[in-house]
């Protein structure tokens, strides 16, 4: 291995760093030094070293490692449980004894390997645990480079990539003084479970109500009079208040519905009996009152939804959302637990944004349709080239900073359509290459299909494993096209072909 210079790094650093190096090594008189280069290769020591220094004999320079409010549990174990020395003529390396921070980690903290974790993974724990733990010793617990708590980015770790509670409105917003007590009063940043229950989703150190009632007290006059007495204590609080800041005073939600929002909750509830909620009447007679046209599309659609037959807060919430449509818990989730295999799709290293981001209502009628697979568009061509097409016109709603597409069905933030491409179509060709047809082939004599085809021919609605969404998780090269054209001198003959 070939000699590599690089600058000192002062005492009190890590050994591990991910910086290229490419300055000189500095000769500090009295002081070792380690130096910070990628995993990769071994960072050089400053003083040679024999190939059975003991690990006692580190400790004689680097004491500071070792000392602190918080000290990682492996430096009991000895430097050389971690590092390793390669001593050759020219010179002493130091170096992991796994080829990334994160391997060495999880020998120890299997339960933190992200390869066996089922679930919503914190997307830091299985990247790079040094960007917030110190793997020596630190001012913080559980050795952490920052606080939890904090107002402000220099003194929060968690502010480094959340920008949570740093954007409240002077006039109007709120923010939940719990923010002030740290992220992990209500986080636990590596509890994950399999279930989608955002206790795990969101790393919680339990569900909603019961996280919330741990400080908020039902029984309080003041929470009492402010809910006209109903009996919230099972009432999950987050569809009505953000946990965390909000454009409007109490942390309401962005959406609210209207009964709930004008206050007149006695157009829905009766007086509560026997400490539970009374409805004024059924739960679909109550929504029908006011959404005739949903229940009528509902009971009458060509193509029924099961899901949409029971009760309407089985999808949506009655009181507000972070959506419009009060969806819960969110768009993509409200689906996903009747649709297990749509789940595993999205999940893939490649979701189709509309699938995983904004919610499966963009393609598909919620309450029932008339086309198949409650699409919008009566072919999947015209579904999909409604946001891919050449003649794509999403009109602009400028007051609510919005897009709609589908008629005005579908409302998508403004900056939505900054990132999908555009497909040079015309006459039903042109996808992949020039000439390529997108569209079912016909015979121009019997006007018979020759050959079915259209974009879910080659790609998939909701993910893939392999970027360009293509089906069975193939790669855009010559083996996917040559499923098809099993003959390179005539492309016009394909598998299937009549």
């Amino acid at each position: 291995m070939a000699r590599i210079k690089h600058k000192p790094i002062p005492t009190g650093f890590s050994g591990h760093c991910h910086t290229a190096a490419d300055a000189r090594v500095g000769k500090i008189s009295g002081i070792l030094f380690l130096f910070l280069i990628s995993p990769g290769l071994a960072a050089i020591h400053p003083v040679p070293l024999d190939k059975d220094t003991k690990a006692t004999q580190c400790v004689a320079c680097h004491e500071a490692k070792t000392k602190g409010k918080a000290v990682h549990s492996a430096i009991a174990t000895g430097c050389f449980s971690c590092h390793e020395l390669r001593v050759t003529k020219d010179a002493t390396r130091v170096k992991l004894t796994t080829a990334t921070a994160v391997k060495l980690c999880i020998q120890c903290h299997a339960d933190k390997d992200m390869a066996k974790i089922k679930g919503q993974v914190h997307s830091p724990n299985g990247r790079d645990c040094l960007k917030c733990h110190d793997p020596h010793t630190a001012e913080f617990k559980n050795v952490l480079v920052k606080s939890e708590s904090g107002a402000t980015k220099a003194d929060n770790l968690c502010l480094q990539c959340h920008a949570t509670g740093l954007n409240v409105a002077a006039k109007g917003g709120s923010r939940h003084a719990a923010l002030d007590m740290g992220c992990d009063t209500c986080h636990v940043i590596h509890k994950n479970g399999a279930s989608p229950d955002r206790e795990f989703r969101y790393h919680l150190t339990k569900a909603a109500p019961a996280l919330c009632l741990d400080c908020h007290d039902p029984k309080d006059k003041k929470i009492a009079d402010a809910h006209q007495n109903q009996p919230i204590e099972k009432s999950d609080c987050i569809t009505c208040h953000d946990p965390h800041e909000s454009k409007s005073p109490k942390l309401m939600q962005t959406f609210l519905h209207s009964p709930f929002a004008d206050k007149t909750c006695d157009a829905c509830h009766a007086p509560a009996k026997d400490g539970k909620i009374v409805l004024a009447q059924s739960k679909k007679e109550m929504c029908g009152t006011c959404h005739a046209d949903v229940v009528k599309r509902i009971a009458t659609a060509k193509v029924k939804h099961e899901g949409a037959q029971g009760d309407c807060t089985d999808c949506h919430s009655p009181h507000a959302g972070k959506t419009q449509g009060f969806l819960r818990p969110d768009p993509v989730t409200a689906c996903l637990s009747c649709h297990p295999d749509q789940e595993a799709q999205i999940k893939k290293s490649h979701p189709h944004q509309p699938a995983s981001e904004e919610g499966c209502f963009t393609c598909h009628e919620s309450h029932g349709g008339d086309n198949a697979k409650l699409l919008r568009a009566k072919t999947v061509n015209q579904g999909c080239l409604e946001c891919h097409g050449p003649d794509r016109t999403p009109t602009k709603l400028e007051k609510e900073n919005l897009v709609t597409i589908f008629d005005g069905k579908v409302k998508l933030p403004a900056e939505y359509f900054r990132k999908v491409s555009v497909l040079p179509i015309k006459a039903g060709l042109g996808h992949p290459t020039e000439h390529h047809p997108v569209q079912d082939l016909v015979d121009p004599n019997t006007g018979a299909v020759t050959t079915a085809l259209n974009c879910l021919s080659c790609h998939t609605a909701h993910g893939s494993a392999k970027a360009g969404l293509l089906i069975k998780d193939q790669s855009d090269n010559m083996d996917f096209c040559k499923s098809c054209h099993v003959n390179g001198l005539n492309l016009k003959f394909t598998r299937g072909s009549k």
